[in-house]
Order: C-alpha cells, then sequence, then structure tokens
C-alpha cells in the first residue's frame, strides 16, 4: 500500500518531508544558500566581501591556498559598511611540532602571533549571528597548511553597532600583502 501525504499534513508523527511533524515548520523559510564570487588574494592587503545582505545569519569562508609575503597572521574584520578594528575576543592557536597560541583584539586572528610567510592556508572558518539584537556573531574555525604539517584554529566573538554587511580578509599588520591563493564566502539566513 502506498501512502502519499501532501501540503504540511502528517501521518503517525511523520510530516511531508519525512521528518517529524513538530520539526517542520512550513511557516518559517530561510534564504537559500548564496555562494558569493571568490576573490583571488594574489594581491593587496585585504580583500573585502561587502553588500551581505540584512538577512544573513551564518557565513562560512573558505580559503583555498592563502598566502602572504609577510609573518602576521591573517584575520577576519566584521562590521557594517566599515569593518570593526577594535572589541574582538578572539584567540588563535597553531599546532604542529609545538602549539603557539595569541589573543587578538583587532580582528578574528588566524593563527599566533608569528607566522611563516610561506604558510599556505586551507580549509572553512564559520562565522554565527549568536545575538541579533546585540549583532553579536561568534566564530570558529579550522585550517590546514600545504606547505607544512601544521593546522590552525581559531574561536572568537565580537558585536557591532549595526548589522553586519562587509567582512575583510586582511592581515594583522595591515601591511603584508596576500600572493598566493583564493577566498570566497558562503552566507545563509
Amino acid at each position: 500500500m502506498t501512502m502519499t501525504i501532501n501540503g504540511s499534513g502528517s501521518i503517525g508523527g511523520l510530516s511531508a518531508g519525512g521528518l517529524p511533524a513538530a520539526v517542520v515548520q512550513p511557516n518559517n523559510l530561510v534564504q537559500a544558500l548564496t555562494l558569493a564570487t571568490t576573490q583571488n588574494t594574489t594581491s593587496g592587503t585585504s580583500v573585502d566581501f561587502t553588500g551581505i545582505p540584512s538577512w544573513v545569519k551564518r557565513i562560512t569562508v573558505m580559503f583555498n591556498g592563502v598566502s602572504t609575503n609577510g609573518t602576521t597572521p591573517v584575520m577576519l574584520q566584521i562590521g557594517n559598511n566599515t569593518p570593526e578594528s577594535t572589541g574582538y575576543m578572539c584567540s588563535g592557536s597553531s599546532v604542529a611540532s609545538t602549539v603557539a597560541s595569541t589573543l587578538f583584539t583587532t580582528g578574528f586572528g588566524i593563527g599566533q602571533t608569528s607566522q611563516a610567510a610561506a604558510f599556505v592556508r586551507h580549509g572553512v572558518i564559520t562565522l554565527s549571528l549568536l545575538n541579533a539584537s546585540l549583532n553579536l556573531w561568534a566564530i570558529s574555525g579550522l585550517l590546514g597548511l600545504s606547505d607544512q604539517a601544521a593546522t590552525i584554529f581559531v574561536g572568537g566573538s565580537k558585536s557591532i553597532p549595526a548589522v553586519l554587511n562587509i567582512l575583510r580578509l586582511t592581515t594583522v599588520s595591515g601591511t603584508d600583502t596576500f600572493d598566493a591563493g583564493s577566498v570566497n564566502i558562503l552566507y545563509e539566513g
């Protein structure tokens, strides 16, 4: 016997989509995943992603072979029209044969303070909206290096004065130049 469920109906606790009826909320639709345009990181001191919609609640930042010509960590900054450069509560760590960690307040620092210019970063960092009324964002991420056996961790949070609409990839010094790789963001509501 074949049974078909249409619309928002349910039978025996299962809904039309096969999920428990209590989980399906047809009037609470979310925005689709949106992939921004990939940005090459082969020049310049920063890469900006602008025009992020106000409904965004999660941003995934993806790294492919990102490298700089300097020794300070790369970092992410968020803001409304202009990236914020204060008030971050963040720690970054690099794990190779030893572990090194650093606190960051000017951005979400990715790794520890001293890094080799040869670091070639691959991986994903996620920013999630923790509290919409405070525009409070939390970050977590894990990157691996392809030039050596090492892993980079990051975690932290930051509140901004208005809805997030810009994300910047830069370096702690602000003067190191990107010389390889690409980065992109995926955002969702």
